[in-house]
């Protein structure tokens, strides 16, 4: 058998492509699948040969142009450096998800986007261990499943994970049969799913469904062993809330369990204050009016300021901002540095009023 000219080119170029850089870089759509009824996974190249290095974990921030406004929004890499030459995203419909559903709605093979990243610290190089407990519920599984790729394809049989994902129905399992695939092949990838609204009515083969929610007689029959690992979590709050409650309540080593939220849910005000109650927001000559439950950031673009708001969730720190005067609550820190937080420095996106505030962007 013959390797054509062309074939042989494309290859070589694979081989000496450069590493990605955390740069702006345009990427080119090369396929496009559904997941589930709701959920598209995209598949993208670079305009120029280039090897996607990064953590697993990680996410990237889309840079997109609708109805003449710039939008940013971060979704997880899904796919694995392992496999370096492309760079799967995976993309859920959501009730008035401006970019989400736009890019579902229009994203095409041969259609190209801006891209910025990578980023993130809920990574399996920035948190590294030795036994894995993955626990994740609707999209969270994304990081997920990026980071199992990855050790099921360097570690091999050495792969030592439990994966625990919960979802509605068998048909919302995003990565379904990739998932029971890696199952099959690897014995170190132990796959347990949990269906809240649906008694398993078919067996998967190596998989072990149930149904309900995570609680301690569940965890103990799919993890027996996980006081001895490190536990990942990810998805929406109330799961992330609940897990966390759950292995506290077990006595686990706290040390050991990290978790990266999808959808932020504000904190309560303070003294139940009212939430009708109305706060002025300042960012130099202009000024809007905020309810205590909006966050800062809706103010900010009321304003059509400009500021970068991608995860929108308090998790890549893109729409960092000074309080110079007033007072503010948060649910999110999490890229903050003390010596910022101290400054004055907030996320725009997971703080919301408590008095008058002025802003420095």
């Amino acid at each position: 058998m013959t390797i054509s000219a062309q074939a042989l080119n494309a290859a070589t170029a694979h081989f000496m492509a450069k590493d990605w850089q955390a740069e702006p870089l345009r990427l080119i759509c090369t396929a496009r699948w559904m997941e589930t009824p709701d959920v598209v996974s995209f598949r993208f190249r670079a305009a120029e040969p280039l090897k996607f290095r990064f953590k697993p974990g990680q996410f990237i921030t889309f840079q997109l142009e609708i109805g003449g406004e710039i939008l940013h929004r971060s979704y997880t890499i899904s796919s694995s450096p392992s496999r370096p030459h492309s760079l799967m995203v995976t993309i859920k419909r959501v009730s008035g998800g401006k970019v989400s559903n736009y890019l579902l709605d229009n994203l095409q093979p041969g259609h190209s986007l801006l891209a910025m990243g990578p980023f993130g610290e809920f990574n399996l190089i920035d948190i590294p261990a030795a036994r894995y407990l993955f626990l994740s519920a609707g999209c969270g599984i994304t990081p997920m499943y990026s980071m199992s790729r990855y050790l099921t394809d360097t570690l091999g049989p050495e792969a030592d994970i439990c994966f625990i994902h919960s979802a509605k129905t068998l048909e919302d399992v995003i990565y379904r049969d990739s998932l029971q695939a890696m199952a099959n092949h690897h014995n170190g990838f132990a796959l347990g799913l949990l269906l809240q609204h649906e008694a398993p009515s078919r067996l998967l083969a190596a998989v072990r469904c149930y149904q309900g929610y995570l609680d301690e007689s569940v965890l103990s029959q799919l993890a027996p062993d996980f006081y001895e690992r490190t536990v990942y979590v990810c998805g929406p709050e109330r799961f992330m809330v609940a897990c966390k409650k759950l292995f506290e309540s077990l006595g686990f080593d706290m040390d050991h369990y990290h978790q990266e939220s999808f959808g932020m849910v504000m904190p309560t005000h303070p003294n139940n204050t009212a939430t009708n109650a109305f706060y002025s927001l300042r960012v130099a000559e202009q000024s809007t009016q905020l309810r205590t439950e909006q966050t800062l950031l809706e103010g900010i673009e009321a304003m059509k300021l400009p500021i970068i708001a991608a995860c929108r969730s308090g998790v890549c720190g893109a729409c960092k901002c000074r309080v110079a005067e007033g007072e503010v609550t948060s649910s999110s820190q999490q890229t903050l540095t003390a010596e910022e937080i101290a400054a004055g420095m907030v996320l725009a996106c997971s703080s919301r009023p408590l008095s008058d505030v002025k802003l420095v962007l």
